[in-house]
């Protein structure tokens, strides 16, 4: 019963935050490049003065699903989708930040940003983009501008998109929705072999058929755990009686 209590208790509280994970990975079904998170439940010990029947019940979270979602043409510039591995490179104010979303901007300034306004590194730092200029990227990132009415001679290289390719592994998730490097890690380095195709939008890897059935399994799986968890009061309060009977 000791071991009932204490695996149903955790359990059911894991349940819960797994069931949240399950829910953003849905709400993000629609979201450009959106890598969708991974649950998994552990049992561990209970150290110190307790019986060595106690356990809890943790949910790890691993990492990221990181196969590649749908690809869908816009035909617009600026929408550049990777081709297999690698990511986006964005500044923030806490450093590099990578991301598969494409949907890239140019703001009021010329300024090469992220859908959520923050600077696209290339190689050699921000792009800017010369005002009026019509833009194009090429596969290995390679981005021009040309000045309308200017022809060939008005054609630009404003620079290349900064393109890395860390392990699975040395990526951590942030609370907005960005990957970075693990602590105590540098900054990814470019990496020539990471291609991108302009014109293309990835989408959300999400499958949401999927997603709603491992909803519905958390659902019963937390009932089952409060059940376990009246079935364990009512027995102590069952004991109890017997106890004072006696």
């Amino acid at each position: 019963m000791d071991r009932m209590l204490y695996v149903a208790m955790s359990g059911a509280k894991q349940a819960m935050e797994q069931h949240a994970s399950i829910a953003n990975n849905i709400a993000n079904v629609s979201t450009t490049g959106f890598r969708a998170q991974i649950n998994t439940f552990q049992a561990v010990p209970v150290v110190g003065q307790e019986a060595a029947t106690r356990a809890f019940v943790v949910s790890t979270t691993p990492g990221a699903d990181f196969k590649p979602g749908p690809s869908s043409e816009t035909g617009r510039e600026l929408d550049v989708a990777i081709k297999g591995d690698g990511w986006l490179v964005l500044q923030t104010e806490a450093g590099e930040a990578y991301t598969r979303a494409g949907n890239l901007q140019v703001a009021p300034d010329g300024q090469v940003t992220s859908a959520g306004g923050l600077p696209v590194l290339g190689d050699g730092g921000p792009l800017v983009i010369p005002p009026g200029s019509a833009v194009s990227i090429a596969a290995n990132g390679l981005v021009s501008a040309r000045v309308p009415g200017s022809g060939t001679a008005g054609l630009v290289e404003v620079g290349r998109l900064k393109l890395v390719n860390p392990a699975a592994g040395e990526l951590v998730r942030g609370a907005d929705g960005l990957f970075r490097m693990a602590e105590g890690l540098p900054p990814a380095d470019a990496d020539p072999a990471v291609a991108v195709a302009s014109g293309y939008l990835e989408g959300s890897n999400v499958n949401a058929v999927e997603a709603m059935v491992n909803m519905i399994a958390v659902s019963r799986l937390m009932e089952m755990q409060m059940k376990a968890l009246q079935t364990a009061d009512e027995n102590a309060q069952s004991a109890n009686r017997l106890l004072a009977q006696g």
